[in-house]
């Protein structure tokens, strides 16, 4: 599974979303692997393997006013890991 933290520089809500998504990680029992990166992204982004979780990226550089919670992360990255568990 690839998480991605993305963020235009300087982003004043960035550290909210960054611990709630390690909270939410924490809470699932997944390793803390974050590949953040700063550019010109709607900010701040969090995507499940190529997808925002909030499910509107249009590629805009902006500051995003509402911002994924913790409960809206944890679905998120349930949802990912069952679709990337294998069944045997």
């Amino acid at each position: 599974m690839l998480v991605e933290l993305r963020s235009v520089p300087d982003c004043p809500n960035l550290d909210r979303v960054r611990t709630s998504l390690r909270t939410a990680m924490a809470d699932l029992g997944l390793p803390p692997t974050v590949i953040e990166r700063v550019g010109d992204y709607a900010s701040p982004s969090v995507l499940i393997n190529g997808v925002d979780v909030m499910g509107d990226d249009d590629g805009a550089a902006a500051c995003r006013l509402a911002l994924p919670t913790v409960d809206l992360l944890r679905d998120a990255l349930r949802r990912a890991t069952e679709q990337t568990t294998p069944v045997l």
